[in-house]
C-alpha cells in the first residue's frame, strides 16, 4: 500500500476514534465502557500506521527530514501516542475529542504536501536526543493546554450552575486540575532538558536562525516555570492555571513552528 493510501486510512482511523469519543461525551448516558474500548482500539489502529508514515518520511533515510508538515506529524504522533498510552491509566481519553482530529489533519498535510529535508547531514546522537526531548516536551505541554480548555469548559459550566450531560462525563474539577498540573510538570522538565541540550550544540544564533526560536522557547520556559512556582507558592489554580497554561502553549508553538513555517513555507530556506 502507498504512503499516500495508508495516509487516508490513517486520517480515517483517528476520525472515527475521534468521533466515537465525542459521541461518548456528550451522551454517555448511551454509551458505556465498551464505546471507550472501541475508540481507544481503533485510535491505536491509527497509530500504527501514523507510526509507519513517520518512519518512512522522516528517518527512512541518512538525515532527519524535520521539515514543517513532517514535525507536525511529528509532534502529533508524540501527542497522540502519550494520550493513548496515559488513557490506560488515567481518564485523559477525553483529550481526544480534538487531538485526535487535529492529528488527522497532520497526516493529510504530511501526505499532501512532502518537504524537503530540514536536516540534510546526517544527524549525531546529540541532536537526536534534542529533537526526542523537544517533541515529548512540546506534546506533554499540548495535552496540558487541551487539558486547560475543558478544565474552563467544565468550570464555566459548574460556576453556571449547569452540569449537563458533558460535564458530568468528565472527571471531578479537582482530578481535572491535578492532571493538568502532572502534565505541566512533566512538561516542563523536558522542556529544560531540551533547551540545556540544544544550547550544547547552538553556535551562533543569528547564522542557524535560531534567534526566535531560542528567545521564545526560553520565553515559554519561563511561563511554566512562573506557573509552577505559583502553584507552589500560592496556589495558583482555575482561571490563572488556565491563562498561564495557554500562554505558555501558545509561545512554544510560535517558537519551533512559526519559525520553521517563516523559514521554509514563505523564505523558503532549508
Amino acid at each position: 500500500m502507498s504512503h499516500p493510501a495508508i495516509a487516508l486510512v490513517a486520517v480515517i482511523l483517528y476520525l472515527v476514534a475521534g468521533g466515537l469519543i465525542a459521541f461518548r461525551l456528550f451522551r454517555r448516558e448511551s454509551v458505556g465502557n465498551g464505546g471507550r474500548r472501541a475508540a481507544l482500539a481503533i485510535g491505536y489502529a491509527g497509530l500504527a500506521l501514523h507510526t509507519w508514515l513517520i518512519y518512512d518520511a522522516i528517518f527512512s533515510q541518512p538525515g532527519l527530514n524535520l521539515a514543517f508538515f513532517n514535525a507536525l506529524a511529528l509532534t502529533s504522533w508524540t501527542v497522540v501516542t502519550l494520550l493513548l498510552v496515559s488513557s490506560l491509566t488515567k481518564p485523559v481519553e477525553n483529550l481526544g475529542i480534538l487531538l485526535l482530529p487535529l492529528a488527522a489533519v497532520t497526516i493529510f498535510l504530511e501526505a499532501r504536501y512532502p518537504s524537503i529535508d530540514f536536516l540534510r547531514q546526517p544527524a549525531g546522537w546529540d541532536i537526536k536526543v534534542h529533537v526526542l526531548l523537544s517533541m515529548l516536551a512540546y506534546s506533554l505541554l499540548t495535552l496540558a493546554s487541551v487539558q486547560a480548555i475543558l478544565l474552563a469548559v467544565q468550570d464555566q459550566h459548574l460556576r453556571g450552575r449547569r452540569p449537563g450531560g458533558f460535564v458530568r462525563a468528565l472527571p471531578p474539577l479537582q482530578t481535572m486540575e491535578s492532571l493538568l498540573f502532572e502534565m505541566i510538570g512533566a512538561g516542563f522538565v523536558l522542556l529544560t532538558l531540551a533547551l540545556a541540550s540544544g544550547f550544547a550544540f547552538l553556535e551562533d544564533m543569528f547564522a542557524q536562525h535560531l534567534v526566535h526560536k531560542t528567545v521564545l522557547s526560553t520565553l515559554g520556559w519561563l511561563v511554566f516555570g512562573g506557573l509552577l512556582i505559583g502553584r507552589l507558592r500560592y496556589g495558583w489554580r482555575g482561571r490563572t492555571a488556565i491563562i498561564w497554561t495557554l500562554s505558555g502553549f501558545v509561545i512554544l508553538i510560535l517558537a519551533y513552528f512559526g519559525s520553521k513555517a517563516v523559514l521554509e513555507l514563505i523564505l523558503q530556506r532549508g
